[in-house]
């Protein structure tokens, strides 16, 4: 991200643990001289009046405006770019490898987490894109996305009556032809013959009644979910009722 202007930006994107704030700084003069260069219709004709314009954007009483003063204040390197673009390009080749080694690397619960998401991007449900993922020491065994079953129409091809019809919430369930990522997950283990007993499952929504009962049966010992399901009391209080472990991470 380039341009960021105020101190409310920058207070917004600290809450992300990668965040670093970058400063790249130079000579009023060289500025100057780098915006007569590039020729644009209404530029400042002489170093006073690129001064001037300036000015507004640096600093404002008006806390919502441009405020580049106190915003560069609060960045993490400043580098200063007087020189070539080379010699810029320089300093970032240095600069870059040593704010990665700073980066701490996702959690366990994040990185499973995450990787449910990308998953139910290939969901071909229209209504909504859900996704599962079952890990057994640490190592993925298996995927399931939502969608309409193997050699049937996809749902976003006009496969499943009640996606299609946009049925409300809750209701014509009966005429669904979609399966869920936590059902599609087991299915998947069973196929190819994996053990998924003793296993995490990670999804992006917290499962249905049908799919906590395949859950619990089929011997996975904990569930972690992302969003909540507005239908889901029952089945969150089964899953406590058989002794598998839930919890909830927001990512």
């Amino acid at each position: 991200m380039d341009s960021i202007r105020n101190p409310a930006e920058v207070e917004a994107l600290r809450r992300r643990k990668d965040f670093t704030l970058l400063a790249v700084q130079a000579d009023r003069k060289i500025r100057f001289e780098r915006s007569r260069a590039r020729g644009r219709e209404g530029a400042a004709q002489t170093l006073e009046q690129f001064a001037f314009e300036e000015e507004r954007e640096l600093q404002s009483k008006d806390p919502a405006s441009q405020q580049l003063v106190a915003t560069q204040q609060l960045a993490d390197v400043t580098l200063y770019n007087n020189g070539s673009l080379e010699e810029l390009h320089r300093q970032l080749d240095t600069l870059l490898p040593r704010l990665m080694r700073n980066f701490p690397r996702p959690e366990w619960d994040e990185y499973f987490m995450n990787i449910a998401k990308v998953v139910a991007s290939r969901s071909n449900c229209i209504k909504r894109k859900v996704a599962a993922i079952i890990v057994k020491d640490k190592r993925i065994i298996s995927t399931g996305y939502n969608g309409t079953p193997r050699g049937a129409r996809n749902c976003n091809e006009g496969g499943c009556p009640r996606c299609n019809s946009m049925a409300e919430s809750g209701t014509a369930l009966e005429e669904c032809l979609c399966c869920h990522g936590e059902e599609n997950a087991i299915t998947q283990a069973a196929y190819h013959g994996t053990n998924v007993k003793g296993a995490t499952l990670y999804t992006t929504l917290a499962p249905c009644l049908l799919c906590t009962k395949m859950i619990i049966n089929s011997g996975i010992a904990e569930v972690v979910y992302n969003r909540d399901y507005a239908l889901n009391e029952r089945a969150l209080s089964l899953l406590r009722e058989c002794g598998v472990a839930l919890r909830q991470y927001r990512v």
